[in-house]
Formats: C-alpha cells, sequence, structure tokens
C-alpha cells in the first residue's frame, strides 16, 4: 500500500514549525486574504516565504489555500496575490472558485492547484472533470464513505490525487457551504468569516404541528441540535489506506500548537507503526486514542466514512471543548545552563508537574524548579501574563519545539 501523505493545519509561523517538526508531511495555510479562515493570524509574504524554506529544509510541503468565493470587486487584488504566490512558490494553492482556478493556471502554470472541499466533489466524474482542467488533487467532500472513496479511486487516473479529512471539526453544513453565519451575524463563511452558529443553542418549534414531538434533548437554555461531534479515524488507518486516499488531513487553522502537535504525533507514530508491522499498530491503539485526546475536542465520530451519521453524531447538551490538556507553550531556545526560553500561554507556577511533549510520541514528566523574566531575569512563582518571555529551569531540559503542557 502507498504510504499517505499527513497533512497538517498551520495558522501561524510558530504552528507551522510544530507541524513541521512533530511529523507533517505537508502544511497548509492561508494568507491574510482570499482564505476560509480570515481569523486565523494567517501570514503575510515576509512569514509565508519563512515557512516555506523552513517546510522545504525539512523535506515537508506547503499548500497555500485561495480558497474563497469570490465577486467581481476581489478579482483584481486575487490577481495581484496570485502573482506574488508564483514568486513565493508553495508546492500548490487550493482553490474552491472556478474563476480564481484558471486565474492561477494562466498566472502561475508552475503551481500544482488542488480542488477545496467547499467544491463538495462527491463522484469520480468530477474528479475527470478537474483532472481534464489540469489539477493535481481534489478534497473529497467530507459527505463520502469510504466505499465510495475506493470506487472512485478505481475510475480516476493514477496521477489523480486524493485528499480526505481525517481528523477535526466537522460542519453542519454540505461541504462546509453554510449560509448560518452569513443569516444571522452578517458574517459569511464562504468569505472566511464564520461565526460557527452551529455550535449555539436552539429550540425547535414546528409551528403547524401542534404537539408533534422531535426527538431531540434540551435543557433551560435549549438545544445545540447543530453542534456536530470532532471527526477522528486514528482508529482506523487500515480503512483508510484499503481505500486508497493519498492525502489524509487534519482540520484546524484556527487551533494551537499543542492541538497541532498532539495530532500530528499520534497521527505519525499510528501511521508509522502500521507501515512497520500492521500488529504494532493494533497494540499501540490505546495510545493512540490517549495521546489525540490531549487536542481540544468535542467527543469523537468517523463521521460519513462508514455510512450517514445517526443522532449519536450530534452533541445536544453542550458546545464546549473537551479540554485534558492545557498549553503552557513551545520552547524556543535552550540556553547552556539548562534553562530555556518560551512565550507563556497559559499560567502555571514553581513547584508544578508539567509535561514535555516529545516529538516522537514520548512525553517527559518534569517540575518546575524556577522562573524567571527573560528580559529583566527577575524571579517569578508564577505566569499570570499571557505571551510573557520567560526563562524556565526544570529537572529535565527540553529541545527546541518541545510543546510544555500540563493536565487540566
Amino acid at each position: 500500500m502507498k504510504r499517505p501523505e499527513l497533512l497538517l493545519p498551520a495558522g501561524n509561523l510558530d504552528t507551522l514549525k510544530t507541524a513541521v517538526v512533530y511529523g507533517a508531511d505537508a502544511v497548509y495555510i492561508g494568507g491574510e486574504a482570499f482564505s476560509l479562515r480570515a481569523k486565523a493570524d494567517n501570514f503575510d509574504r515576509d512569514s509565508m516565504t519563512e515557512a516555506i524554506a523552513f517546510a522545504h529544509e525539512h523535506g515537508v510541503k506547503v499548500y497555500v489555500t485561495v480558497n474563497i468565493f469570490a465577486h467581481n470587486y476581489d478579482l483584481e487584488g486575487a490577481e495581484r496575490y496570485l502573482r506574488e504566490l508564483k514568486e513565493i512558490r508553495p508546492d500548490a494553492l487550493i482553490v474552491s472558485d472556478p474563476g480564481l482556478f484558471m486565474m492561477a493556471r494562466r498566472i502561475a502554470p508552475e503551481i500544482d492547484l488542488h480542488i477545496s472541499t467547499q467544491m463538495n466533489s462527491t463522484n469520480y466524474e468530477t474528479y475527470l472533470f478537474w483532472h481534464d482542467l489540469g489539477a493535481k488533487r481534489v478534497v473529497n467532500a467530507r459527505e463520502l464513505s469510504l466505499e465510495e472513496l475506493k470506487e472512485t479511486r478505481a475510475k480516476i487516473p493514477a496521477d489523480m490525487e486524493m485528499e480526505s479529512f481525517v481528523h477535526g471539526a466537522m460542519c453542519i453544513s454540505y461541504s462546509g457551504r453554510c449560509l448560518l453565519s452569513a443569516y444571522m451575524t452578517g458574517r459569511s463563511a464562504n468569505r472566511g468569516a464564520c461565526t460557527h452558529p452551529c455550535r449555539w443553542n436552539y429550540a425547535v418549534v414546528e409551528e403547524n404541528r401542534p404537539g408533534e414531538v422531535f426527538p431531540v434533548e434540551e435543557d433551560e437554555r435549549g438545544t445545540y441540535i447543530f453542534n456536530s461531534k470532532d471527526l477522528c479515524m486514528i482508529a482506523h488507518i487500515p480503512e483508510l489506506l484499503e481505500a486508497g486516499i493519498d492525502s489524509w488531513k487534519i482540520e484546524g487553522r484556527m487551533k494551537t500548537q499543542l492541538y497541532v502537535a498532539a495530532a500530528a504525533r499520534a497521527y505519525r507514530k499510528a501511521i508509522d507503526d502500521y507501515f512497520e508491522d500492521p500488529a504494532l499498530y493494533r497494540a499501540h491503539l490505546p495510545m493512540y486514542l490517549e495521546e489525540i485526546c490531549k487536542c481540544t475536542y468535542r467527543e469523537y465520530t468517523t463521521g460519513f466514512y462508514f455510512g450517514k451519521p445517526d443522532e449519536t453524531a450530534q452533541i445536544y447538551d453542550s458546545n464546549t471543548y473537551v479540554k485534558n490538556y492545557t498549553f503552557l507553550g513551545s520552547v524556543a531556545e535552550v540556553l547552556p545552563d539548562g534553562s530555556f526560553r518560551i512565550e507563556q500561554k497559559n499560567k502555571f507556577r514553581t513547584g508544578d508537574e508539567i509535561e514535555i511533549l516529545k516529538p516522537d510520541c514520548t512525553t517527559v514528566y518534569t517540575k518546575v524548579l524556577r522562573i524567571r523574566d527573560a528580559e529583566t531575569m527577575e524571579e517569578q512563582e508564577s505566569c499570570p501574563h499571557s505571551k510573557q518571555q520567560l526563562l524556565i529551569t526544570a529537572d529535565k531540559v527540553p529541545e527546541v519545539y518541545d510543546i510544555l503542557a500540563c493536565r487540566a
């Protein structure tokens, strides 16, 4: 079986470096415009150039999202942006809009084009259509089963790649083409500004059927009937491989470095173990499931892969994440005396037991012995100020890019 590409998200340069170090084969990012994650930090030209250079030094590809549905007034800016990307040279562009697809082919024919999941590609004829136009890859609609994907793989050219989401948040609307946010807040999901109203609480009334009871649970605040569980396929590596999916995509360009690190190292380890020996993968499955729960998540489901989801795929009583771990920071530098510098993300204090998450899926437990302000060198008992630069001394010395976390 062909070894799949593990594709990780990155909303900023630090997260991209984490994805690369923790096992990604490729990373997808967005620029400051024309991307469907407008609220992510995203990349300006300089940071995108640095990101691509860092990834390529580590043998990792970078795909840039240009996946809004454009209006006429977007086209002039999109053309300028595509000319910039031609100079920066990512490995591929992820596109939804057919007009932007043709513009990208004209301006940067040397850059591969991937068709976004926003185009809700659900059959092999659609693949053949995009292949004839010159696309390298199609990102499947999330609403497809493994059997459908297997049939598509058998009926498309060998050089046409299939990409599927295997982990992360699920959208309530078909292939993410949702109008709830635009209708309720004036901010369009299809232009990168989704406010996620599918996670809000609702009460259901059918005004023309008095007395009809809907099978929906609700508390005194309403019900979260649109709130899908998160996708997780780490327990189904053999089935994904059998379907012939070339690239396994993890959702989350707005997620933290902890999320990206935990997801990357768990899936990396699972894939590598399976290719070493399927029995090793089966033996380690409890460990993968434990590791993947270090991400924030909403309970897990297998989505549409094994058929249409039933009522158990939704969460009716809450819109909150399960958060087992708290992200403390990423190691930016290790000094000769063994102390290390981080930008603090959440509060901790001297004496706390914390965990060092390694890229190879091992975890080192350590005790915080000393905290100092990295600029003033003043001693601190705790660090309540987010983004403060700190020098930490612990009884174990981490390495650069290691992730620090603690149980929530």
